[in-house]
């Protein structure tokens, strides 16, 4: 089973002993953080008010009696007839936390250098699922193979964030607000939903337990992993109340509690909207997309997604093709894919979505059958608007080629992104400006234009 807290990280991992005296103790401290930060981000929400934009924008949650009246974990945004405008298209970004080991899912096809620097964990060239000329993918992803004959799989090799890192927390920070450590507080996607204008109240989601990093700022995204998660809490019975409440008054929060109760009741009225098409894998993961494939099918406005799949930090036990963790791993990220684009049904021709993880491993395999920290990464993109492929640069794998042991990041992430955002939901090149600041984009043509 997938771990799907975004610190899901290996017990062997280095990181584990920068946060605690031992597992249990580091495991608690993780948590700890992701609260105080989620607190933290809400007091600094609050501390800013709530303007006219913001709900237009973002809207406003109300939580059952009992709770918090208002909450910035379940808001709200005007219903669909006040939505934005909106070119119909789906983005969805799908975190794989712990730092994925790229050379092991997109692999360089019987290359001497990593069969030598991996001998116990590298695939050869007659097990994989051959990509171009130079590269393969593994085995566990065979689900995905018919995408891939479409061409409508790209992926980008030794792509990282412009600081390199080996530190779990501050890669996953520098990735998610789409910069450098010392850049600003909102998160990359919520900035590119400020450049698409207001929506529905279902423009933006974390399909998460918490917010996800990327998503924080003004956007107000709902948060929640089944449609009953972006319910009042309770039943209507709460929503009466709530009603009762405001009726009446003259209260600066009647008119968005009207959102929020509009909201409660679309929610309600999708309950049997969102029932699988589909058969799914078993699996967090696969629940997760079959939710979300329910909401995009519902026509609700849909904008970006995102999900996160938790487990990738393999410092042991990495395997080949038939055993390991990372043929476990990879078939539950494929099959659940597969499942979501087949769901999808003619939604799926205007849904795109990106697989991203924090930084790559080293190159040479350690003593346990794993891999640990490296740089340069992996990013792969599929589905609507995908030029099949593989893009960016790639200069190979001998001694020279690399930086102190790993894949040297020739690849910046932002301009895999970049181009992937400017197709999907049609942000101009000066609109990205404003998301990735102090850059100027680089495209390969893994995306169509727009």
């Amino acid at each position: 089973m997938l771990d799907h807290h975004p610190f899901a990280i290996h017990p062997d991992c280095t990181d584990w002993r920068r946060l605690g005296r031992n597992e249990e103790e580091a495991r608690l401290r993780a948590i700890a953080g992701a609260v105080q930060r989620d607190e933290e981000g809400r007091g600094e929400r609050w501390s800013k008010g709530f303007t006219r934009r913001s709900f237009l924008a973002g809207g406003l949650g109300v939580a059952a009696l009992g709770s918090q009246l208002v909450t910035s974990r379940v808001s709200y945004a005007a219903n669909a007839a006040t939505g934005g405008v909106s070119n119909g298209r789906t983005l969805v970004v799908v975190f794989l936390r712990g730092g994925l080991d790229g050379l092991s899912v997109l692999v360089p096809a019987d290359d001497p250098n990593l069969l030598t620097a991996r001998p116990d964990i590298a695939i050869r060239a007659g097990s994989l699922l051959q990509f171009d000329r130079n590269f393969g993918l593994h085995p566990a992803l065979s689900a995905l193979e018919p995408m891939m004959r479409a061409g409508k799989v790209a992926a980008m090799p030794d792509v990282a964030t412009p600081e390199l890192s080996r530190s779990h927390f501050q890669a996953q920070d520098m990735l998610e607000r789409g910069g450098s450590s010392s850049g600003g507080s909102s998160g990359w996607l919520d900035r590119v939903l400020e450049q698409t204008g207001a929506g529905t109240t279902f423009r933006s989601m974390s399909v998460t337990s918490n917010l996800t990093r990327s998503l924080t700022g003004t956007s107000n995204s709902l948060v929640g992993r089944t449609a009953e998660s972006f319910n009042i809490h309770g039943n209507a019975y709460n929503a009466d109340a709530i009603n009762a409440l405001y009726t009446g008054i003259d209260h600066p929060f009647t008119v968005q509690a009207g959102i929020a109760l509009d909201a409660h009741a679309q929610v309600a009225s999708l309950t049997s909207a969102v029932s699988a098409e589909s058969a799914y894998p078993e699996g967090g993961f696969s629940a997760d997309l079959r939710n979300l494939s329910g909401l995009i099918r519902s026509d609700v406005g849909v904008r970006v997604a995102t999900v996160d799949v938790g487990g990738w930090d393999m410092h042991t036990g990495i395997g080949t093709v038939d055993t390991g963790d990372m043929r476990e791993a990879l078939q539950g990220v494929g099959d659940g894919l597969a499942a979501f684009f087949t769901d999808l049904g003619p939604k799926a021709d205007s849904t795109t979505v990106v697989l991203m993880s924090e930084f790559g491993r080293r190159f040479e395999q350690n003593g346990s059958g794993g891999t640990d920290h490296g740089h340069g990464g992996l990013a792969m993109v599929m589905g609507a608007g995908v030029r099949g492929g593989v893009y960016g640069t790639w200069n190979g794998l001998t001694e020279a080629d690399l930086k102190e042991g790993d894949l040297p990041g020739n690849n910046d992430f932002r301009n895999f992104l970049g181009e992937v955002v400017m197709s999907t939901l049609g942000l101009s090149e000066g609109a990205l400006s404003s998301v990735f600041p102090d850059w100027k984009i680089t495209t390969s043509g893994l995306m169509t234009p727009a």
